[in-house]
């Protein structure tokens, strides 16, 4: 039997955090074992040794009152260095995305995303893995494209690969790539990990971070972004 992933949530509106409650709720494989409005909240229970139960992955809203998210977010690492985080938020702008990344959270999701994503989400970066939501995984395919020129990208990718890395670059999930490419999910899962391990990174988020270590994004994206 897998371990259970117990689950921090730390999201300033009650409404949406009922909708987390209710979607995580049946799943016999996650709990929720905390939901607070702030991360200063999220803070104490973090260095409250005298707590039994320790969350495993914090879904970490950006915009909250008080030290938001992006602000908290290496805080949270610091104190748990295993600690998963994945950023759930309204913000689709490159510059949150890219900083949440760099700062060490294993998935960034839209709060447009679907339970069942969520879900996926969570056991996918609880098990160790990361994770892009739709809309997003166009960043990577733009770093991409700077860390290998398109000839290069042409050369490492078959033709079918650079057809699902485009398709990730509209924001296509694995679900959508396998409908509209009439293949398995199973099959499309391959293809990725194929293509990662092509270009040397074991998932998206790692492409976002190879970029900024050969110097290729900034190191401090626009401050202005809006949560």
């Amino acid at each position: 039997m897998s371990k259970t992933i117990n689950v921090m949530l730390v999201e300033d509106h009650p409404e949406y955090r009922d909708v987390i409650d209710l979607a995580l709720k049946d799943e016999a494989d996650i709990e929720l074992i905390n939901q607070v409005g702030s991360s200063e909240r999220a803070l104490r229970i973090l260095q409250d040794r005298s707590q039994t139960t320790m969350p495993d992955l914090i879904l970490l809203d950006l915009n909250l009152p008080g030290k938001s998210g992006l602000e908290s977010l290496p805080t949270f690492r610091s104190i748990s260095p295993s600690l998963k985080i994945i950023v759930l938020t309204q913000s689709n702008k490159e510059a949150d995305v890219v900083r949440a990344i760099q700062l060490g959270a294993s998935g960034y999701l839209l709060k447009s995303s679907t339970v069942d994503q969520i879900l996926d989400a969570i056991r996918t970066v609880g098990n160790g893995g990361a994770v892009l939501g739709s809309g997003i995984a166009k960043y990577i395919l733009n770093t991409l494209q700077t860390i290998l020129p398109r000839d290069k990208l042409e050369d490492a990718l078959s033709q079918r690969e650079l057809e699902i890395l485009a398709l990730l670059g509209e924001g296509l999930v694995k679900k959508e790539i396998a409908y509209k490419l009439k293949i398995s999910i199973s099959t499309v899962a391959t293809y990725i990990r194929r293509i990662y391990e092509k270009l040397d990174v074991q998932n998206a988020p790692a492409a976002i971070t190879q970029a900024y270590r050969a110097g290729i994004l900034p190191h401090e994206p626009n401050a202005d972004s809006d949560y």
